[in-house]
């Protein structure tokens, strides 16, 4: 398992698209952080604060996550390597699992900039340290988590097709029912209870509440619960190609 991982961070850092993975996702935060003006700029908002970047993010990884993901098992299937690699000494679930992880690294990369967001906000706090470090740490954790999520599905969805650009389209609306929809839902239901179920299923709910700086455990039952389903969808669909 261990030498698909490398092959797959060799094959996202061989060509552009590891890096511009990590360019696109500061490019677009960074300038509607500290040069667009408008409610999510910093400098603006009088705040030390990095809820624009909680707020952002997730939207940005919703496109960049798919992106990633959607060659991972659709390339095989076009190019019929995929048959090669079910031969070699490695489960369907160790496949899926080295692909998942090396996509997870590569967002892991593009967060981890995000630490120097919030050393500038501590300095420019007045006076300097004048920051929620609790909620800002938890809010870079359940991004981490919500990129996870993203990652898994998007592994399921090129899993689904040989096309690149259906699994792309896919993974970012399963990726979007998951975190905006079940919120929609919800809010046109009345039951307090069903509301309840509903929103607990959605991504979003989870996000904000370890966004809030409280590692909740059902929480990260959530986060890592959503991302064992998908891999175990994934190893599923794998193994049905057995059964043909």
């Amino acid at each position: 398992m261990y030498g698909l991982l490398r092959k797959e961070l060799r094959g996202f850092f061989s060509s552009l698209t590891g890096y511009l993975v990590i360019v696109v996702f500061h490019a677009v935060t960074g300038l509607c952080l500290w040069v667009f003006p408008g409610a999510l700029n910093i400098p603006e908002s009088g705040y030390a604060s990095l809820d624009g970047l909680f707020y952002l993010a997730p939207w940005v990884f919703l496109f960049l996550a798919p992106a990633i993901t959607m060659r991972s098992f659709a390339e095989e299937f076009k190019s019929g390597t995929i048959e090669w690699l079910l031969t070699k000494p490695v489960s369907e679930w160790q496949i899926a699992t080295a692909k998942f992880l090396a996509a997870v690294i590569l967002i892991a990369l593009a967060v981890l900039p995000c630490f120097i967001y919030a050393v500038s906000v501590w300095w420019l706090g007045n006076p300097p340290g004048n920051m929620d470090t609790g909620a800002t740490f938890g809010a870079l954790t359940g991004l981490l988590l919500l990129g996870g999520i993203y990652a898994a599905v998007g592994t399921f969805s090129s899993a689904l097709t040989d096309h690149q650009a259906v699994a792309f389209i896919s993974s970012a609306l399963l990726c979007f029912i998951f975190y905006e929809g079940f919120d929609a839902l919800a809010g046109l239901i009345t039951a307090n209870t069903a509301q309840d179920i509903i929103l607990w299923m959605g991504m979003k709910e989870h996000y904000s509440s370890i966004s809030r700086g409280v590692i909740d455990f059902r929480d990260l039952i959530y986060f890592f619960g959503m991302m064992t389903l998908f891999l175990l969808l994934t190893r599923l669909k794998l193994k049905s190609r057995k059964w043909k």
